[in-house]
């Protein structure tokens, strides 16, 4: 299921994609959306007698997390080494705050602190109950589905700052979407699933899932025995190699395998 929020020109909805989708989960033309009596994260998912086709409305962020968004640091080897980075014994955690959650067709604003603005194609693991201490084997039972994410990152400060709050944590530095898909299993990540990141079209990252250091079970137990993780709480599970720098006017789109494309525009903040 592919629940999406949206929006006519009113109020912001939730509703179901529905319609065939190719490898990537891109949905057909006459794809429609059939709206939702509310965020299904707490009223379930109850259809309602309103239908839209998809190209008619304005797909916004999937969720906007109510507490945060969790990153996880050099989850990929290759990506690690990149950067000249050592590899972690242990998932590297790091906070976005909800307010850089911008969703597909958003800007991402480039702010004047920084000289490389740097994209970061990755999975997003969508938290669906109020949980603490969660046992890896029951990872599972509290997630409510998958989107695409843009880590962005200002590669500079990150560096001058050593840790990573104001790197990462702009208005608009987490542009998530298009939508949650709810019916994966985590061992479908394991076994490998497809990232890519085009920058204007050219192809910069090619990574797969089964190359994750610590998969999503393991994620999802280390950060909940740190920190309490809410119904909307998201958790970016790391980006593979090809990062690289982005400018004003420059479009990047971000596939995941059976999810979908997640595309936004730099422009200046």
């Amino acid at each position: 299921m592919r629940i999406a929020r949206f929006t006519t020109g009113e109020e912001p909805a939730y509703g179901v994609v529905t319609g065939d989708v190719d490898d990537y989960g891109q949905p057909a033309e006459d794809s429609t959306i059939v709206a939702l009596a509310g965020d299904p994260l707490y009223v379930g998912v109850k259809l309602l007698q309103q239908e839209h086709k998809l190209a008619d409305v304005r797909l916004l962020a999937p969720v906007l997390p109510r507490s945060k968004v969790v990153g996880i640091g050099r989850n990929y080897a290759a990506h690690a080494a990149e950067l000249g980075n050592d590899l972690p014994t242990e998932p590297l955690m790091f906070l976005k705050p909800n307010t850089s959650v911008v969703g597909p067709g958003d800007p991402i604003f480039y702010p004047p602190q920084t000289q490389n603005l740097h994209f970061e194609g990755e999975l997003a693991v969508v938290i669906g109950r109020i949980c603490r201490d969660v046992p890896p084997e029951q990872a599972t039972d509290v997630i409510h589905g998958y989107t695409i994410a843009n880590d962005v990152t200002a590669r500079d400060l990150q560096k001058s700052d050593v840790q990573f709050t104001r790197a990462k944590g702009f208005d608009s530095f987490c542009p998530l979407g298009p939508w949650i898909e709810t019916d994966i299993d985590p061992q479908v990540f394991a076994d490998g699933v497809r990232i890519q990141t085009h920058l204007n079209g050219d192809l910069k990252q090619d990574g797969s899932t089964k190359d994750l250091i610590f998969d999503i079970p393991t994620l999802v137990a280390y950060v909940s025995s740190v920190m309490t993780l809410l119904p909307g709480d998201v958790i970016l599970t790391g980006t593979p190699e090809g990062v690289g720098p982005m400018l004003v006017g420059d479009e990047v789109e971000i596939s995941i395998a059976g999810i979908g494309t997640l595309t936004n525009k730099v422009a200046s903040r």
